[in-house]
């Protein structure tokens, strides 16, 4: 293993507490090498992937592999995933120097949308601002196309999932204990199991919160920078956001999950939690990751790629799900390699045997770009 350190855009004031990394700003990575002209590149907005299940096996197929972290490792609170893209483009200029000439994209759990939204942009760049109307220095030079994306467990984006999770009982934004009794999915007179007519109002009722907390960002992002001289930005929180009723139910998008809990812990104990899903964020970085009108729908971004896709489904996943496969699958229809990895958890834990088939599914699928 090789550690790798690679210069990056600067960003904005105040991305990092650290002044050292704010005036060089620089992305880690850990490498194995591999002979040959093939390499991928396994990646998520915050998680730590220097040590990713993956990095030895492809390596010792002959598939030289980087798992690389954005600026924003182990925090989302400034996330821009405007500006994280540009740190995945730097990781694929890192492999072209090594001599590498075909670069799989591994978009594993969160890393899945963001891969995504980098192809897409590297084969047709249209980004010139963030959500937040803030102009960004993107330009072709920054994202060089890779040949192929491999999806591992992956989640359909940020602002999808936050759809999907966040809490529609809470009726006020400032007090996580302030509970609709009707529209609480930890409420036994709602269920388990839910019915449809719950379930209806429960998902329109998501749909409403999110809206009306981008609603709130957008006019005080408004507020603040009327303000002459003023902040730019502020930090908030977002209570109550792992409620999808799919955790509970195992009868909603069946797969071979068990019942009754999340990939972090028991459900009502996560969305209550001190630090959970998209708890602590900033306005701007709200508007690029969680809200409505992010970039960030993993789905939607691979429909607009031209390479080829493998899918690796998880069939044991308690944070991914039948129709979030289906959604994948659709989007890259026609240019898609579809697997099964049977009673896989979402982190594959425990599970060698599994990491051993989809290490062959990978590596196999990269020597083919």
């Amino acid at each position: 293993m090789e550690a790798v350190l690679i210069d990056v855009a600067t960003g904005h004031a105040q991305e990092s507490q650290s002044g050292l990394q704010l005036l060089r700003p620089r992305i880690w990575g850990a490498f194995h090498r591999a002979p040959g002209k093939v390499a991928a590149i396994v990646i998520h907005p915050t998680s730590n992937f220097m040590h990713h299940y993956l990095l030895e096996p492809l390596s010792s197929r002959g598939i030289a592999t980087l798992g690389l972290n954005t600026r924003y490792l182990g925090s989302d609170v400034t996330l821009l995933l405007e500006r994280a893209i540009q740190d995945l483009g730097a990781g694929v200029h890192w492999l072209r120097a090594q001599g590498y000439e075909r670069i799989m994209l591994i978009g594993n759990s969160g890393g899945a949308a963001l891969v995504s939204l980098y192809q897409a942009q590297a084969e047709r760049l249209d980004i010139t601002a963030t959500p937040a109307g803030d102009p960004i220095d993107l330009s072709p030079a920054d994202l060089p196309p890779a040949q192929g994306i491999a999806l591992n467990a992956a989640h359909l984006g940020r602002s999808r999932l936050m759809t999907m999770w966040i809490d529609p009982a809470q009726i006020d934004e400032a007090d996580p204990l302030a509970t609709d009794p009707a529209l609480d999915m930890f409420n036994p007179d709602n269920g388990p199991p839910y019915s449809s007519a719950f379930l209806a109002l429960y998902r329109a009722a998501q749909r409403r919160r999110l809206e009306r907390l981008e609603e709130w960002t957008r006019a005080r992002l408004r507020q603040l920078r009327a303000i002459p001289g003023g902040p730019t930005d502020m930090a908030f929180v977002v209570h109550r956001t792992l409620a999808d009723p799919r955790c509970l139910d195992a009868a909603l998008d069946p797969n071979d999950r068990p019942p009754g809990t999340t990939v972090w812990g028991p459900p009502k104990v996560q969305n209550y939690a001190a630090n959970s899903m998209g708890r602590y964020t900033s306005l701007t970085a709200f508007l690029s990751q969680w809200a409505p009108s992010s970039r960030g729908d993993g789905p939607a971004c691979l429909a607009q790629t031209s390479v080829p896709v493998l899918l690796a489904e998880h069939t044991a996943d308690s944070s991914t799900f039948p129709s979030d496969h289906e959604e994948w699958a659709r989007a890259a229809q026609g240019r898609l390699r579809r697997i099964q990895l049977k009673g896989g958890n979402h982190y594959l834990a425990g599970q060698p045997a599994l990491v051993e088939q989809l290490a062959d599914e990978m590596a196999a699928f990269a020597q083919q770009l």
